[in-house]
């Protein structure tokens, strides 16, 4: 919740993510799953972007009201123009401009994935009063309580992974071996 939670929740309060808002989510991975869970408890119509047509049952379990695949043309130019805001939590490179085209005026896209090389820049074919490009920022302290107490006021269902135990005496990367 608290990394991949603030990283998703904050750019959609920033921006308005609301009921009667249509938001995308690109990518179905740690960051895109609690994108959806977070615009479809804030009440927006939600669409998942993804090249796997294998994700589509998960992303429909976690709050979107619609699957897009990427890949195909046609699914993708039936959206364009009507998004109030997407989140781009891909952390691998691809084409940021298929996605800019589906904002309608004044939309935002907010790219919160990593990708090890920088995105090329938007096209200036792309409507620029249509669109701003911000990369979010890591959150403050109050910024994670709200998200916190969001989380908890909207019910928001937790995601829950079952795995092999794996012990290990080296801590983890960023964590100190005296906590």
């Amino acid at each position: 919740m608290l990394c991949a939670g603030i990283t998703t929740y904050s750019p959609m309060r920033h921006w308005g993510v609301t009921k009667g808002k249509k938001v995308g989510v690109v990518g179905l991975g740690g960051l895109g799953h609690m994108g959806v869970k977070f615009a479809h408890a804030f009440g927006a119509h939600t669409v998942v972007f993804t090249t796997s047509p294998r994700k589509k049952d998960d992303a429909l379990r976690l709050g979107a009201d619609e699957v897009v695949l990427s890949r195909n043309a046609d699914e993708m130019a039936k959206q364009a123009g009507s998004f109030d805001f997407i989140l781009d939590a891909v952390a691998a490179e691809h084409d940021i401009n298929a996605y800019i085209s589906l904002l309608r005026r004044d939309g935002n896209i907010t790219v919160v994935g990593a990708p090890e090389k920088p995105l090329p820049s938007p096209s200036l074919a792309s409507s620029w009063d249509a669109a701003a490009y911000p990369v979010h920022p890591s959150a403050a302290s109050l910024k994670l309580r709200r998200c916190s107490t969001s989380a908890v006021s909207t019910t928001l269902p937790p995601t829950l992974r079952s795995s092999p135990s794996r012990r290990s005496t080296k801590p983890t990367s960023g964590c100190s071996s005296r906590m």
